[in-house]
């Protein structure tokens, strides 16, 4: 019995050598370029920038400032600094593993190259809460922001039974629906179509915040800066807390290793260029918001952007702008978020961990087409019928758990693979990983009971699919078996 332990702890902890993700990773683009089995490398560093900055700035930034101003005051500046440097200790690990292990499936793979095997498949299973339910949510959210555009610019809007969240005014949310299979069309499509059409629709919206800066600052008063924080650090801590989600989606560049030109200098450069675009915009929107309008007017507020360069303007199309800005917006991260999910599926398909419908990848196209319909039925499903707000909480366990994890990862990968060739190391290590963890600890610690229940129900569904099919299915098991085989005595 003793060795049957032995053995079960030893399938547990098996790991991917790193060797073996890059002989994939290279033996995929090959047959991509010749084949069509595999991933093209088509996407330039600029339009994974792009993708990072997509999934990064979503409709937050838009309404954010309404709940997080009342709680720091015009200190909020300094919350979104926080929330950066939070952000930050987190992107330069990902920055040297995606330099490290330039492949397809995030966390989900760094965590197969340091942890084991069941580590890998938890990781995976955060990733998939994290990038399903966030995906579904802000499909849900499109109808809404979508009528409010048609309604500023038409007069018309669609019936709550069709664009309320399910469960709030709404019965089937059809925008949402409609939504998810345009993405999974165009996904379908490539991976560079993808890229350029999201590429537009993030400058588009970075054209929007810079508009709303420009025109606000024409209303700046120094005055409405004091007193700069009223409710002290413990109002600029809590509303960083808040704000700290705003910076969630960096990890969607890593989702793309295997389709990235020169991977191991792009990944790590695009991880921090990505950050820091997306600081600076958030930084230079609170700072103009703080000073073009009172802090205490923004409680309360349910369209602060617009009602801010109402105010500095005196006119009603600033709203319509704004309005059309979060539309395009919710665009850009469900595409995103799809995307980066189905490229996860691929990568835990590869290795066996999930059935081969999920690494199956178009002749034509070189994406994952089965893999996409799958994502974009579950997800179109979850949009269409089921509330989401209580799941919202999910979404963050799942991300800092992942977080968490490729931090240790870094720690874990120094150690057992020193002379392993990194395109990017983590500066002031360990301290960094180290500080990542205890951030990523904090924040999860913070997080309502309920949703340690939810998380611990998942974790179960996920375990009984591990033990039932992917710990006998993956690559892994299947090898260690036909070694069993070859050496075993011919009878």
């Amino acid at each position: 019995m003793p060795s049957n332990d032995v053995r079960l702890r030893q399938q547990l902890l098996r790991r991917k050598p790193v060797s073996a993700f890059l002989a994939d990773a290279e033996a995929g683009a090959e047959q991509g370029d010749a084949h069509g089995s595999g991933l093209h490398r088509t996407v330039g560093s600029f339009q994974l920038t792009m993708i990072g900055v997509g999934a990064t700035i979503g409709t937050g930034i838009f309404f954010t400032l309404s709940t997080a101003v009342p709680q720091a005051g015009p200190a909020v500046i300094l919350s979104f600094v926080i929330g950066a440097i939070t952000a930050a200790l987190t992107a330069l690990c990902y920055a040297e593993l995606t330099s490290a292990v330039p492949v397809s499936g995030s966390s989900y793979s760094y965590a197969y190259a340091t942890l084991g095997e069941l580590a890998a498949w938890v990781v995976g299973s955060c990733l998939l809460l994290e990038y399903a339910v966030s995906g579904a949510a802000i499909a849900v959210s499109w109808g809404q922001y979508l009528n409010d555009l048609t309604q500023r610019l038409f007069g018309l809007t669609m019936p709550a039974a069709i664009a309320a969240p399910p469960g709030d005014g709404g019965y089937v949310n059809l925008p949402g629906v409609v939504l998810v299979v345009l993405c999974c069309l165009l996904l379908m499509r490539g991976a560079r179509e993808s890229a350029l059409v999201n590429t537009v629709m993030v400058l588009i919206k970075l054209g929007v915040l810079l508009l709303f800066i420009v025109i606000g600052v024409t209303g700046f008063r120094s005055a409405d800066l004091h007193p700069f924080a009223p409710l002290g650090f413990a109002g600029i801590s809590a509303a960083a807390s808040s704000v700290f989600f705003s910076f969630i989606g960096l990890d969607a560049v890593s989702t793309a290793g295997e389709e990235v030109k020169n991977p191991q200098k792009t990944l790590p450069r695009v991880i921090i260029g990505a950050l820091l675009v997306v600081t600076a915009f958030y930084c230079l929107v609170a700072l103009v918001g703080v000073g073009a309008q009172k802090w205490t007017l923004f409680n309360g507020q349910d369209a602060g952007l617009s009602e801010i360069l109402q105010r500095v303007t005196g006119q009603s199309w600033p709203g319509a702008i704004l309005s059309a800005g979060a539309v395009i917006s919710i665009v850009s991260v469900t595409l995103v978020v799809i995307y980066g999910q189905t490229r996860i599926l691929y990568s835990m398909g590869r290795d066996g961990m999930l059935p081969p419908v999920f690494r199956r990848v178009s002749v034509r196209s070189g994406t994952p087409v089965g893999n996409t319909l799958i994502v974009g039925a579950f997800i179109a499903l979850l949009a269409a019928f089921v509330p989401l707000d209580w799941l919202a909480n999910l979404t963050s366990m799942g991300t800092l758990v992942a977080f968490a994890v490729v931090s240790v990862g870094v720690i874990v990968l120094r150690v057992r693979e020193p002379e392993l060739t990194r395109g990017f190391k983590v500066p002031g290590y360990p301290v960094v990983p180290a500080l990542s963890v205890l951030f990523c600890g904090y924040l999860i610690w913070n997080l309502p009971a309920d949703t340690f229940v939810l998380f611990a129900g998942w974790l179960l569904l996920a375990l009984v699919v591990y033990f039932g099919y992917s710990r006998r299915h993956s690559r892994l098991a299947t090898n260690e078996a036909a070694a069993v085989r070859s050496t075993a005595p011919q009878s």
